[in-house]
């Protein structure tokens, strides 16, 4: 597993230009430095498929929903709360009375699917799609290949689901969480019935969660770096992740001796041999480089440590490894050995992968004590603080348009694609809807990094024209019929498909850095 990841990101190791312009000396001011002009956008190499995607969908029909519900509180009488006017009385069961429930998911719903399960029920697969009569190959493009009815049913099912909850009228979205899992199958032709399947075995797990109390599930986390690696393969995000990180990293080591790399979630560290090999044959000579790698396995993290030591030899470089099995927001300055004449370089890809990482402030806390020359950060553009409503909005709409961007050339069965859902994109679902929260994780957390980071000492360096010229070479690798577009702005990198951004890039440095 590790070798091939190696393997890939070798493979484009000539994307990662060298350092041209001197932009790494900073006035001390707290004003956010932003050179780059405003929304320069990339050209969109989108094609509109027929018929609504997914995610527009999501949208409309969410914000036409919750009008309604906010109509049908203001005209209902004859109830003393408001909260029971919007659990009880604004459903429309009429609208699922000609739904008739299809054969449930049962090993999907009890958490039992394992890689054999994704290669299950091919067969229902083709007679799914014979007869509800889809036409597109087996792609499945959001709800247009779903009958308008159904697809608005299964959407406002799910709406009303989350209105409950989110007034804890339990009772009632269990019920109407048994007719989801019922009438969504996430193995289906159609990525809107795919999004509610996941959505409601997470609202499942929160409903479960409330009766019985805070609920941490077990993670295989040799799955999840699995599907992440194949993520990798198939969608060009985690690509534009690592080399506009890459790029700026390298840009703040130029002329640097001794230089420090601080992963908060390494992973396999796919994205590190490519900076290895360009930091190798930079024209003042190789410097020497310690890496400090943090995950939730050891196990896992020594291994990256390993393979990285083994690549860096081959290399000639001259390599240190420190592992740290222990979330980003519990560790303590003491716990990551800086030392005083290194050029220190923090790189962050957030994700929603685990249920808990510590609280938000003290990861501040910590960046302000580490004072790095460079922090770069990818951001999803998702909020996950907020009420339940509120995460469950914004996530069904972001996670629509994952699900939209995956389905818009993957086929239906796709084994990748059935890994990435299952162990990425539902794992994120599940932790911000079943597990986060303040009240469940005791964790606050920022709507914006880049927000704070601003406000505590901290200063935006735009992202470099090189920067940019690595996001296009990574659009570069994907036909335009996939649809993923970057825009450029405020001194950030925007990566997204069709006109929804998904996420962002950033780099910041602190006034103290060395």
């Amino acid at each position: 597993m590790m070798k091939g990841g190696f393997e890939v990101v070798h493979a484009t190791l000539d994307m990662i230009q060298p350092y041209h312009e001197p932009i790494w000396e900073f006035p001390t001011t707290t004003t956010v430095i932003s050179s780059i002009p405003r929304q320069s956008t990339v050209e969109n190499r989108c094609i509109n498929f027929d018929g609504n995607e997914l995610s527009e969908w999501v949208e409309q029909i969410t914000k036409q929903h919750i009008d309604d519900l906010s109509a049908a509180a203001e005209t209902e009488t004859g109830l003393q709360a408001e909260t029971s006017m919007v659990c009880e009385d604004s459903f429309a069961p009429s609208m699922l009375g000609h739904f008739r429930p299809r054969k449930t998911v049962r090993s999907f719903l009890d958490g039992s699917c394992d890689d054999e399960e994704l290669q299950w029920r091919n067969n229902e697969l083709e007679d799914n799609q014979a007869n509800n009569g889809f036409e597109n190959g087996g792609n499945g493009r959001g709800l247009s290949s779903l009958s308008d009815d159904h697809g608005l049913s299964l959407i406002t099912l799910l709406l009303e689901c989350a209105v409950a909850i989110s007034v804890d009228n339990l009772g009632e979205a269990h019920r109407m969480l048994l007719e989801l899992t019922q009438m969504a199958s996430p193995y289906a032709s159609s990525c809107a019935e795919r999004v509610v399947a996941y959505f409601s075995k997470a609202m499942s797990s929160r409903v479960i969660n409330s009766w019985l109390g805070i609920c941490s599930p077990l993670v295989n986390y040799g799955n999840v770096h699995c599907a992440f690696q194949a993520f990798n393969n198939v969608s060009p995000f985690i690509k534009f992740a690592h080399f506009t990180s890459n790029q700026a990293i390298l840009e703040a080591f130029q002329r640097r001796k001794m230089v420090h790399i601080i992963d908060l979630d390494i992973m396999q560290g796919l994205q590190w041999p490519a900076l290895f090999h360009i930091l190798a044959t930079r024209n003042e000579g190789p410097p020497t480089i310690r890496m400090t790698g943090m995950g939730s396995s050891m196990e896992l993290v020594v291994e990256t440590g390993k393979q990285l030591s083994n690549f860096a030899k081959r290399l000639g470089l001259s390599f240190e490894f420190h592992p740290i099995a222990k979330k980003f927001g519990e560790i303590d300055i003491a716990m990551v050995q800086v030392r005083r004449e290194e050029t220190l370089a923090i790189h962050w890809l957030q994700h929603s992968l685990y249920d808990a990482t510590g609280p938000d402030w003290k990861t501040l806390r910590l960046f302000e004590q580490l004072a790095p020359r460079v922090i770069t950060l990818v951001e999803q553009d998702l909020s996950h603080g907020g009420s339940f409503l509120d995460r469950f909005v914004g996530s069904l709409h972001y996670y629509s348009t994952m699900f939209d961007s995956l389905g818009a050339y993957l086929p239906v069965d796709d084994s990748s694609r059935q890994r990435i859902e299952l162990y990425l994109l539902y794992r994120e679902i599940n932790n911000t809807l079943a597990i986060g929260g303040p009240a469940r994780s005791g964790e606050d957390k920022f709507k914006s990094w880049r927000s704070e980071l601003a406000r505590n000492c901290f200063v935006q360096v735009p992202m470099s024209s090189n920067s940019m010229a690595q996001a296009q070479l990574i659009l570069n690798m994907f036909p335009p019929a996939h649809g993923y577009s970057l825009v450029q702005g405020d001194g950030t990198l925007k990566l997204g498909w069709k006109d929804t951004s998904l996420f962002t890039a950033s780099a910041w440095t602190s006034h103290a850095s060395r």
